[in-house]
């Protein structure tokens, strides 16, 4: 259980203003138009999201393997710790992927969340989130919930501005939970 309560309120804090939200609100805009496309972006998001942090997890359930459990402690800490600083740094979304768009809202929305999540600051806290606790089921179910919690009101409201919303002091209490990820790591 703890695993799945670490992972989807790391992810679901860090996903403020992250690039992906913003995508989520680009494409309910761009697809507003649409009957039903509110429900396919959810559903992109959430299939998209699923498949790219199962795949994270693995790799952090693979990787973990090879090395010593105190090793992995200190790499697993000093990943929360990079985390912490990087998170501190937001996210600017990339041009526009418009050929995307003639896919419809679904396809669009997976194939752009899934590229956008690629090396992406929530992909990586998977992989360590994975290898810090070894239950990959949990850490997925965590990770993904929080995508969705973070990305499922944007979508909906369509118009809702994330410049409304303090990031300063959200993207600071983000690397605050992360640095206190890296410190509860070594010394439990």
């Amino acid at each position: 259980m703890e695993a799945l309560l670490a992972s989807t309120l790391t992810v679901a804090i860090a996903e403020i203003g992250d690039k992906t939200q913003l995508l989520a609100l680009i494409l309910a805009a761009r697809f507003s138009h649409l009957s039903g496309a509110k429900t396919a972006i959810i559903l992109g998001i959430f299939l998209s999201t699923l498949a790219n942090h199962f795949a994270a997890a693995w790799v952090g359930q693979w990787a973990i393997s090879f090395i010593s459990p105190e090793l992995g402690r200190y790499l697993v800490a000093g990943s929360f710790f990079a985390i912490a600083l990087w998170v501190l740094v937001p996210d600017k979304m990339d041009e526009e992927q418009s050929r995307f768009y003639k896919m419809g809202p679904f396809l669009a929305t997976f194939i752009l969340f899934f590229i956008a999540e690629m090396g992406d600051k929530t992909q990586v806290a998977t992989v360590v989130l994975s290898a810090k606790y070894d239950a990959l089921a949990m850490v997925v179910m965590g990770t993904t919930l929080g995508m969705m919690i973070a990305n499922v009101p944007v979508v909906i409201a369509g118009h809702f501005s994330a410049e409304r919303l303090p990031m300063t002091l959200i993207h600071r209490g983000c690397a605050v939970l992360f640095a206190l990820l890296g410190v509860v790591t070594l010394l439990f």
